[in-house]
């Protein structure tokens, strides 16, 4: 069984791998699932798995003050099966979500046999329809306020210098003073989140399907445009044929709203941030926090960042 006790976090053990895996085999083990054999796919804001002995993968929220945020993904998962929207399916016949070990576990159908993401005017497209869609107020979305969650994650930040620490509430606090001043242009309402080219997969059927539900929400729709705006313009992580097709097949050109800059900028300091989260337990993501805290503090270019 898992301890409660220990760790740094409000009496949570770090979020590793090892730990991961223990609340993935408690959890499995109250669910009825079998997690041997289980492979991690991802560990980030979440430690996913997918499971050998069953067409099932298993999301443990690095965060343990996100039970509701759960709950409200697995009933948009739901409302979204009965529109026959193209999204990640919750798994049938399971309790959920679970508190195991003070970590939040959501189980979910496997749309694929091995990882494979699907195209930036798939993701486009999906976008376009999603926010079409009237959502019912029996999901409770709430609406979303982007200060609101970059100023919880600075107050959590541990392990990083007092002069990092100092320039990112300050690019915040400036950041928030231009943010109170846009005009949105786009509809408000319903939005993904979180929506990039990560969030979008090819289901074995192959069709493009949209998974992370958790960021559902109320807000300008502009949000769900910047990520996809960003790693191309700023990043080159997408190249401009396939931005360009982006913006062909949502209809709108994010780029073209003199609002971007800061909205871009605000994006991209929550990005920072929570990479910041994981500099305590991993090399790798204290190297790339330096290497972006730098290229904000001297404004130099990003194109050397790499993709978490």
């Amino acid at each position: 069984m898992i301890s409660g006790g220990g760790g740094s976090h409000g009496g949570m053990t770090d979020f590793t791998e090892e730990t991961a895996g223990e609340v993935l085999r408690e959890a499995c083990d109250q669910a009825g699932l079998d997690p041997s054999g289980a492979a991690l796919l991802r560990l980030g804001s979440n430690a996913v798995y997918r499971l050998a002995s069953s067409p099932a993968i298993v999301r443990i929220a690095r965060d343990p003050a996100v039970t509701e945020q759960m709950a409200r993904a697995v009933g948009v998962a739901r409302w979204l099966e009965a529109e026959d929207f193209p999204a990640t399916r919750v798994l049938a016949g399971v309790q959920q979500p679970l508190t195991v070990g003070g970590r939040v576990v959501t189980f979910w159908e496997s749309a694929q046999d091995r990882e494979e993401y699907a195209t930036l005017e798939e993701l486009a497209d999906l976008l376009k329809r999603l926010h079409w869609l009237e959502e019912p107020e029996s999901l409770g979305l709430p609406y979303f306020d982007p200060f609101t969650k970059l100023w919880d994650g600075l107050r959590s930040l541990d392990g990083i210098a007092k002069a990092d620490r100092e320039f990112l509430e300050e690019r915040a606090g400036a950041l928030h003073k231009l943010y109170d001043r846009l005009d949105f242009v786009l509809p408000f309402g319903m939005i993904h989140g979180d929506a990039s080219i990560g969030n979008v997969i090819r289901h074995r059927d192959g069709n493009a399907i949209l998974i992370d539900l958790d960021g559902f929400s109320l807000a300008a729709r502009e949000w769900d445009l910047v990520q996809s705006a960003l790693y191309y313009e700023r990043y080159g992580w997408h190249t401009r044929t396939e931005y360009e097709s982006f913006v062909y097949h949502y209809g709108f050109d994010l780029m073209n709203w003199p609002g971007y800059p800061v909205l871009g900028d605000l994006r991209e300091l929550m990005m920072v941030v929570w990479l910041g989260h994981q500099v305590a337990t991993s090399a790798k993501s204290g190297d790339e926090f330096g290497r972006r805290v730098e290229s904000l503090r001297t404004d130099g270019s990003r194109r050397d960042w790499r993709p978490f």
